[in-house]
């Protein structure tokens, strides 16, 4: 048998939206609930198990969240109303940004992140199982060893302002092992490279595994990069200058993330076929 849920009067529901932000987040067992049956209804016992507490515990609180017709219970097996499925569906992306950002707030807030485009901020809870990273600056250079270290790659995407010291080394490694190289800069850089790399990137443009794009807008920010594992971003502080911070991921959603930020700094690049 169905289960008829009851029609909330508008000035009812305005009043309550406070008190349900409380609902919602103010009890890490309500939190936990609503985000088990996101899925679909779950027992008593499952989300005893998955939440490591006891019915004692727990029945007060799905009762707050039945109180708030957010969940229905028919015999021992727990739902999300109408209610309570669009409320969760707008709750989960919210709780992954606020876990992006928890990693380190501070890092977040003085650094910044305006190249990233508005649609990818909407997702930024893609990158809640992100690092951020803190070197020391005589290792600074070295971080692609780090997170290559005994993965093979088939491709590199990489924007950026600037190139590492051992950038003829890197390249030339990568290229000898297949491995294709898309990478944009800025028209700073470009020039750059026309006038003191110009033999080197003459070589790997000649290579079917170097692809080199300029940027024609305005690129604030060092660089990121990302591979078959891996996603770098290394921003500038908000006054301008530059530390040795970065952000690490290696989540697949990270990783698409990555792909559609490069995706958009290319529809604005222009290839370079010859330096």
């Amino acid at each position: 048998m169905g289960v008829v849920e009851a029609v909330v009067p508008l000035e009812d529901v305005t009043q309550m939206v406070k008190p349900l932000l409380d609902v919602m987040f103010m009890s890490e067992k309500r939190k936990g609930v609503l985000l088990l049956l996101q899925d679909g209804a779950k027992e008593m016992g499952f989300l005893l198990c998955s939440l490591n507490t006891t019915r004692q515990a727990l029945l007060p609180q799905i009762r707050i969240l039945e109180e708030h017709h957010i969940v229905f219970h028919d015999m021992d097996t727990y739902e999300l109303t109408t209610v309570g499925k669009l409320v969760v569906s707008e709750m989960v992306p919210l709780i992954g940004t606020l876990e992006t950002f928890d990693i380190d707030i501070d890092y977040w807030g003085t650094h910044d992140f305006d190249f990233i485009p508005p649609f990818l901020w909407n997702r930024m809870n893609d990158l809640q199982e992100c690092e951020i990273i803190t070197p020391p600056l005589t290792e600074l250079y070295s971080l692609h060893k780090t997170y290559h270290e005994n993965k093979i790659t088939e491709y590199v995407y990489s924007v950026g302002n600037l190139f590492y010291p051992d950038y003829r080394t890197k390249f030339t490694e990568m290229i000898d092992n297949n491995i294709t190289i898309n990478y944009i800069v800025s028209e700073d850089l470009l020039n750059k490279v026309r006038t003191e790399y110009y033999e080197d990137f003459k070589v790997f443009i000649k290579s079917k595994y170097f692809k080199l794009y300029v940027y024609n807008k305005e690129m604030n920010f060092l660089f990121f990069t990302f591979d078959d594992y891996h996603i770098v971003i290394n921003s500038l502080k908000k006054d301008g200058n530059c530390d040795n911070k970065y952000i690490l991921c290696n989540t697949e959603d990270a990783l698409k993330w990555g792909k559609d930020l490069f995706d958009h700094y290319l529809r604005n690049s222009i290839p370079i076929t010859d330096i």
